[in-house]
Parts: structure tokens; sequence; C-alpha cells
């Protein structure tokens, strides 16, 4: 299994101008920051800092017990696609204390990754409710943590997704299993704009 952590420096090319954002969403402790750094070509930029005692009366740690520290603004990874195109990888924070930074990430976002953890899958729905609203491009993927196994039907109906939203499931310490979610995502994106019905109609900000 590849490494959740990326020691790389991969140089931007200079005939790079084309930007692409990409955000990933989810509830506290779904692995964002893992899926960022997992995936990312460059060292990732994060704001981690360590959770202490004062956190515990504001921020749900059910089924996350062994979290140490939490993303406060977000985390940053990037990868080149070829020549000429980059894609930007945006991780939001978790906690509905920092829920008010969302809106400025998902500005200008081609698409969004809705991470879910299966044990705590009512902290998805926030994320949803937000990108559904905005009009933003959006696959969900649960991530593995070993918990009792959901049929596909079984999470969907948790969660209320529409039928043309894309379910995968991935390990977010893979790059590979990373990578997959994230092709899903623009192929998914893809077939939204090849269809004038379905185009996504986003919110101005």
């Amino acid at each position: 299994m590849d490494s959740a952590t990326s020691e790389t420096r991969t140089p931007l090319s200079a005939s790079a101008d084309n930007g692409l954002k990409i955000v990933v969403v989810g509830g506290f402790g779904a692995g964002k920051t893992t899926m960022v750094r997992s995936v990312s070509e460059i060292r990732p930029l994060n704001t981690e800092e360590t959770m202490t005692q004062a956190g515990e009366t504001v921020d749900d740690l059910r089924g996350v017990n062994g979290k140490t520290a939490t993303t406060v603004a977000f985390d940053f990874g990037r990868i080149t696609l070829d020549r000429r195109n980059v894609l930007y990888l945006f991780g939001a924070p978790g906690q509905q204390r920092f829920w008010f930074l969302w809106d400025r990430l998902f500005s200008g976002t081609l698409g969004a990754v809705v991470l879910v953890d299966t044990r705590r899958i009512d902290d998805s729905w926030y994320a949803i409710d937000r990108l559904e609203k905005r009009g933003t491009p959006f696959i969900v993927a649960c991530n593995d943590f070993g918990g009792p196994a959901f049929t596909t039907q079984q999470i969907r109906e948790a969660l209320d997704l529409d039928p043309h939203v894309p379910l995968v499931t991935c390990d977010a310490r893979s790059r590979e299993s990373s990578k997959l979610v994230l092709i899903t995502l623009v192929e998914h994106i893809q077939a939204l704009y090849a269809d004038p019905s379905r185009a996504p109609r986003q919110e101005l900000v």
C-alpha cells in the first residue's frame, strides 16, 4: 500500500496555464487530509493543528477517538495532467465550526469529492446539501475504515443520493485508489456537460 505522505517535489512546467480545482469535503475524520497527501505529486500544504482538551466539548469524537490532529483551514495538493493542465486539490476542514470556510473553497471549483465514513454517515449530509444547492458536480467516495459493510443501496438511501451521482469505495491512504476516485469525478463531470439537460448551473459568488 502506498504511503499517505509524499516527499517528492515536482516542479511545475512553465507551459502549464490551465488550473482546474477540485475540493474534497466530508465529515470530521473522514480522511480528507489523507487523500490529498496520498495523491499529490508535491509535498502537500496542510493546516493541521494538534487537538486539545478545549475542543472536546465542540468536536464529536465518536469513532475517531485516536485522532490527534485536525485541519483548521484547508489542505492543498497538486497533480499535473499534461504540459498545459494542472489539477489543484483542496481538502476542506471537517468540523462544523469551520464550515463557514466551505463556500469560499467551493468558488471556482470544477467538482467535489464527498468523502464518507460509513460509521458516521450523518456527518456527510451537510456537504451534500451545500453542493446540491450550489449546483456543484460531485461524487461520493466511501473511505474504508474496516467497519460494518453496507450495500450500495443502503448507503444511497442513507444519503438520499440522486441516482445519477456516482458512489465508489476507496482507501484514502492508497495513491492508486485516490486517483481512481478523481478519475471517476472527472468522468462524471464530462458526462454532465455532454448532456445539456443535466449540465450543472452553479451559483455565482
